[in-house]
């Protein structure tokens, strides 16, 4: 599976292009704007971008009008079919966000609901809907909302014509726009037996298609299985990351890392490749949630070297902050340019090290030292070993370990590393040493 190999990149497309918050029905060709940062995610190493919603909808894009059409406020169809070929041109797949448990109150179906109520073809489309009830949008009619979000309307994924519906659309993105894949929004919301049915329909659509799902807890091992896709979203180490670095306890993520990926019997996503990620659109910066700005390019050394598949959230590559507190606006911000530093740059090299390397695209995960500041820990396949080491100190530190080899070269920077009377981290680094077989 190609995903398995791949740096992901995301952006928010409405935030990204400066679109307004409210769908004015002004046509505008803001998408386009993606064109002119392509070259900047090459050099970044980016093969695969996710774009959250694109598709016509009321406000932030996760309240859908119509799947079948770009937002107006980004530009027309072709516009983002441009896009697409462009990325596809320089060897980028292109995965979209499939918005499937809720709509938005401007949803063409949902409009006619509130036109002709009982007489509307449609009114089976939408999950507990009651028209001797009431809503806080006072139509005189009750309805399911996404965790009691009324702009958020429920649909009925038990209903035939909806998941026809649905399915149509996909087809139509994959014949129009020939995407590689879908991030299924809220999937621990969506039936396993919507799921299931959806991975068999993209399966015979396209070879190789892809199916994220967001998850925010559970047992993502058992949620894969049930619902018969291919990742989830790791939300566990996002926030082990996050703390570990903070509070100085390697102890933290590493635990998490071999609960999740360990050799042993019970761990629960053993061989899985999950999404990691250190922030994203819904979620406060990791620059501004990091409290010591050296600990920011290890964090990133972590996602690349742990199991699962690396995402980098546009404008973080260089250290862009926001809080959450700020509301989703801040987090998905309009930038006039791709900023390149010594984080981009770093970030870059990993990148290039994690596409080139079998034991970091597909090994398994053993801890070998571990300390409060400290972790080494082994990814390995049956024809290439690398050892991910990480010190957090600001001052050097000393590891003493049968690393199984005498030499190895570290993937990071290209230099030599010698085993021989103890492995020196120097304060804030990481690295990739592949070991000589």
């Amino acid at each position: 599976m190609w995903a398995y190999e791949s740096v992901f990149y995301q952006i928010y497309p409405l935030g990204f292009c400066g679109a307004p918050y409210e769908n004015d029905g002004i046509p505008e060709h803001r998408i386009l704007k993606v064109l002119d940062w392509i070259p900047h995610m090459k050099k970044l190493g980016i093969n695969a971008i996710y774009f959250s919603p694109i598709f016509e909808s009321d406000t932030h894009g996760y309240n859908t009008r119509d799947y079948t059409r770009l937002d107006t406020r980004l530009g027309t169809n072709e516009d983002f079919k441009k896009v697409c070929e462009a990325l596809h041109s320089e060897s980028i797949k292109v995965v979209l966000d499939g918005v499937f448990n809720h709509v938005g109150r401007g949803f063409w179906a949902f409009q006619d609901v509130l036109k002709n109520r009982e007489n509307s073809p449609y009114r089976w489309w939408f999950h507990n809907i009651s028209f001797e009830g009431n809503s806080n949008y006072n139509d005189g009619l009750w309805y399911e909302g996404w965790e009691g979000n009324y702009d958020l309307v429920k649909l009925n994924l038990g209903n035939e014509d909806v998941v026809q519906h649905i399915f149509s659309a996909v087809k139509g993105w994959v014949d129009e726009f020939d995407i590689d894949g879908l991030r299924l929004d809220v999937a621990y919301c969506l039936p396993d037996e919507f799921c299931r049915r959806l991975r068999d329909y993209c399966d015979n659509l396209k070879e190789d298609f892809f199916i994220l799902g967001e998850v925010l807890h559970g047992e993502y091992g058992r949620m894969l299985e049930a619902k018969n896709i291919h990742s989830v979203t790791n939300y566990q180490c996002y926030k082990g990351i996050h703390s570990a670095f903070n509070s100085l306890n390697m102890f933290e993520i590493i635990h998490s890392l071999a609960r999740l990926f360990g050799p042993e019997d019970w761990t629960v996503a053993r061989g899985r490749h999950l999404l990691s990620f250190i922030d994203n659109h819904d979620v406060t910066r990791a620059a501004s949630i990091i409290n010591n700005p050296a600990h920011l390019p290890l964090t990133y050394a972590l996602i690349y070297g742990m199991p699962g598949i690396p995402c980098v959230y546009y404008g973080s590559e260089w250290g862009e902050k926001a809080d959450k507190s700020q509301g989703d606006p801040a987090l998905r911000p309009c930038f006039d340019a791709p900023q390149w530093n010594e984080l981009t740059d770093y970030i870059a090299r990993l990148s290039e090290a994690k596409k080139g390397s079998e034991a970091l695209n597909y090994g398994g995960f053993r801890s070998v030292v571990l300390t409060n500041k400290q972790c080494i820990f082994e990814r390995r396949t049956d024809n290439e070993r690398v050892l991910v080491a990480i010190n957090a100190d600001s001052e050097p530190y000393t590891a003493h370990f049968d690393a199984g080899c005498g030499q190895a070269e570290d993937l990071i920077t290209g230099n030599m590393h010698d085993f021989g009377g103890g492995s020196e981290l120097a304060p804030y680094t990481a690295y990739f040493w592949k070991c000589e077989r």
